[in-house]
């Protein structure tokens, strides 16, 4: 491997189960993760990975998708597809899921205004995943350092993002449903005393942690995308709906990787500037603090991008039916299993660029 092994994960609710799918593959192929790093859906995966043996890591992950799947939904065409998704939307929006969230009875009868505080300010409560994420995340073994994790934030008071790892402080339940914690729908978290939402509101994507990671380090990383930076034009008010979720919560991940690629280079060619440079300049503090701007990393950046699975909509994020998991799971475990097979971190890098990107193309299981 050309680094360490580095699993980026998005946020994306139902959509996350195909991030269970790359994590699969990964497993399969001996390729487990040294350091994972999650916004949301990709944090809770992130934590049972990173906070589980290897060998005990699919069931944990099995058992957390099993519990939060909604098993009244079939595999019904047309109207009657269209019928059975309207009812899975509606009874998860009115009853929850009971392992995951349920309705917060004080917001829907007092209404948007009522003053109620910030712990209660949501329209479900996150208790249930208190329970779930306590069960399947032994954080004893997290914060042996055996697997590093990193889950984004943000601080409502600040609105500034926050990274928590357990490469700096242990980690504990809290920090995990902080990241999950998505407005207005989940209530805010504390942790050391301040009130932290999910992280995707800033930034969905935290691959930008990983490239700005001190000390730096050569890397393979599989980034997940569950949300498409591009995509064909709506022609309805639904459609635009939609579209303007996948920009928002796609969070720019292109340009991020392009500033990225820029900056690296910036880096590399200081490095080259460096060699040219006489040994007895070179010794002196001042310039020693400039080269050390540059490095000799190399980052391999494997882009996994979820499918786009037939009848997707703005709810797709809670889709958690059996079908849009299995199809989801079965989506990533193909796509990662073709991009190992491919290894395209084998070729040649050109000394100067420091980030070669590797996209793959989606694949869609039956």
């Amino acid at each position: 491997m050309p680094g360490q092994v580095v699993l980026v994960l998005q946020g994306g609710g139902a959509l996350g189960a195909y991030q269970v799918g790359v994590y699969q593959a990964m497993h399969e192929a001996g390729l487990e993760p040294q350091w994972v790093i999650g916004t949301s859906i990709g944090a809770i995966n992130g934590a049972i990975i990173a906070g589980n043996p290897p060998a005990e890591r699919l069931s944990r992950l099995r058992r957390f998708w099993d519990s939060v799947a909604y098993r009244r939904a079939g595999e019904a065409g047309g109207y009657f597809r269209e019928w059975e998704n309207w009812a899975r939307v509606l009874s998860i929006t009115t009853q929850g899921i009971p392992s995951f969230f349920t309705p917060s009875p004080a917001t829907w009868w007092l209404g948007l205004r009522a003053t109620v505080g910030l712990a209660q300010s949501a329209f479900y409560s996150t208790e249930p995943l208190r329970a779930t994420l306590g069960n399947l995340i032994d954080f004893d073994y997290l914060n042996a350092g055996n697997t590093r994790l990193t889950v984004g934030t943000v601080g409502v008071r600040n609105g500034r993002m926050r990274y928590f790892t357990n490469r700096d402080a242990p980690l504990n339940v809290a920090h995990v449903m902080a990241s999950a914690a998505f407005p207005p729908g989940f209530p805010s978290v504390l942790v050391d005393g301040e009130a932290y939402w999910d992280g995707g509101i800033y930034s969905n994507t935290p691959l930008e942690a990983v490239l700005d990671d001190r000390p730096r380090r050569s890397s393979l990383i599989f980034a997940v995308q569950l949300w498409p930076a591009s995509g064909p034009e709506p022609a309805s008010i639904w459609q635009v709906m939609s579209r303007l979720r996948d920009i928002q919560y796609s969070s720019r991940a292109e340009c991020h990787l392009e500033r990225q690629r820029q900056i690296h280079r910036l880096r590399h060619v200081i490095r080259e500037l460096g060699k040219h440079i006489p040994e007895s300049e070179r010794s002196q503090r001042t310039v020693q603090e400039l080269l050390d701007w540059g490095c000799g990393t190399t980052m391999h950046v494997v882009e996994l991008d979820a499918p786009q699975l037939d009848g997707n909509d703005m709810n797709r994020d809670i889709d958690f039916s059996t079908h849009g998991i299995e199809r989801r799971w079965a989506a990533g475990y193909q796509d990662t299993r073709d991009a190992i097979g491919r290894a395209p971190w084998r070729e040649p890098l050109d000394p100067i660029e420091g980030i070669a990107v590797h996209r793959i193309e989606a694949s869609l299981p039956g």
